[in-house]
């Protein structure tokens, strides 16, 4: 068949209107990252990549992820799920760059350890500032979070920058000041060995030296560290610990300990709730390698980042528009919004004994794959033996883990266990649950 010169241009321009209308129904791209220059005082020459998600609250909160020696904020983006979970639940995360040789952020220089002090740390609040501005977000809701040498660099920012940040997370790190140097070194062997021991008052004043003018509230603070690291070793956990109890004047007792995960002793302080003063988890046989799969999650948890009704409460902001952090968020004063659980606890009482059926659901989009729910029992109550789940300890804050046949709860899906234990006349059933640290609906 022939085709004239008028019905091949009338096809064409028929096949150019048909791939018009496929393009226009491309939806929009997702968000992605994105690298912002000019934001502000930089005495470092720092960069700066941005990730937005494409949907945020009114007010969305911010947090800054700051990268491991040899990396780069790009690196710390696509090696971990801090983008997803933004995109999740609603915040916008902030990436630095170190550009020092080795990539390393300052923290040993006097003037990092200091407010205002003209070197990686400024860079890194200027580009909190430019978000601010740029963006309607929560002042009240600025966090941060690193590896490594970033997670030294979180325990910088909260020490100098306690108008700024409400609470940080850092993995693999060391406490605030412990890599102070005076002769132009980046590189603290004595911190790095976990060799510099300081009591709990030292560490403290070198945090509140920081910023002698401070007076208000201090952020939260989450420590982790690999029993098997050899790069900044263990001991420096503990030193953290000393540090941020000091600085909230909490005592080196826990209020919690607990397993989250098999790997994982968490220890809680100044309150057993999901966002204490100061939660360090130790992961055993684990060297420099943090964060691993779920930690991130478990990290904005404690921030407070999967609460997406709005602000957690606080104290109210000055008048200068600065945060203030709560030292101390007890359960009864600040309630956690519920998580994507519901909880349906019954028992069965007689004389001294009591038995207790437990029914977890899965209200969530997503399956869970391995947990545990904690709970109070109430004084007098001891556990004695139990079915579909290990109980432990025996009474107080006890913590049910799953066995291996129903580790996953599917959305909308539910698992059952039990125990059996003794009483000494309070049969009542606990107030909370918490199923992997978020509070669920009870009914």
């Amino acid at each position: 068949m022939r085709v004239t010169a008028q019905a091949l241009g009338a096809m064409i321009a028929t096949a150019l209107l048909m791939l018009a209308g496929l393009v226009m129904a491309v939806p929009a791209s997702s968000a992605s990252l994105t690298e912002v220059t000019g934001f502000g005082t930089n005495p470092t020459n720092l960069r700066m990549h941005l990730y937005v998600p494409d949907r945020l609250p009114a007010r969305p909160a911010v947090l800054v992820a700051i990268h491991y020696c040899t990396g780069s904020g790009p690196a710390f983006y696509s090696g971990t799920q801090f983008a997803s979970l933004a995109d999740q639940y609603g915040f916008i995360v902030i990436y630095p760059s170190a550009t020092r040789s080795g990539s390393c952020f300052d923290v040993s220089s006097p003037q990092a350890l200091r407010h205002d002090g003209a070197s990686d740390p400024v860079g890194i609040v200027s580009m909190v500032r430019y978000v601010q501005q740029h963006y309607t977000t929560d002042t009240s809701r600025v966090y941060a979070t690193g590896a490594s040498s970033g997670a030294m660099m979180t325990n910088v920012l909260l020490g100098d920058y306690p108008d700024v940040f409400k609470a940080g997370s850092a993995f693999m790190g060391v406490p605030f000041g412990c890599f102070a140097t005076t002769d132009g070194s980046s590189w603290n062997s004595t911190c790095a060995n976990g060799a510099l021991i300081k009591t709990p008052q030292e560490w403290g004043d070198l945090v509140r030296g920081a910023y002698p003018g401070h007076s208000g509230a201090r952020p939260r603070m989450q420590v982790w560290h690999g029993t098997e690291d050899t790069t900044l070793r263990y001991p420096n956990l503990q030193e953290e610990v000393k540090q941020w109890t000091n600085v909230h004047g909490l005592g080196q007792t826990p209020a919690l300990t607990d397993q989250p995960q098999p790997s994982w002793t968490r220890t809680r302080y100044g309150d057993s709730g999901v966002t204490p003063p100061v939660e360090a988890i130790s992961v055993q046989g684990v060297g420099h390698s943090l964060p691993t799969s779920g930690m991130e999650l478990a990290a904005i948890r404690f921030l407070g980042l999967t609460d997406t009704s709005g602000p957690s409460p606080s104290p109210s902001p000055s008048a200068s528009g600065s945060p203030s952090a709560s030292p101390s968020a007890s359960p009864s004063a600040s309630p956690t919004a519920p998580g994507p659980c519901r909880v349906t606890y019954t028992v069965n009482a007689w004389n001294t004994g009591f038995t207790a059926n437990v029914t977890v659901t899965n209200t969530g989009s997503s399956a869970i794959n391995g947990w545990g729910l904690s709970f109070t029992l109430p004084g007098g109550q001891s556990v004695t033996s139990a079915w579909n789940a290990t109980v432990s300890p025996a009474g107080g804050q006890v913590t049910a883990r799953n066995v291996s046949y129903n580790a996953s709860i599917p959305p909308g899906g539910s698992t059952d266990f039990g125990f059996q234990g003794t009483h000494t006349g309070d049969t009542g059933k606990p107030a909370a649950f918490a199923l992997n640290s978020m509070n669920c609906v009870i009914g």
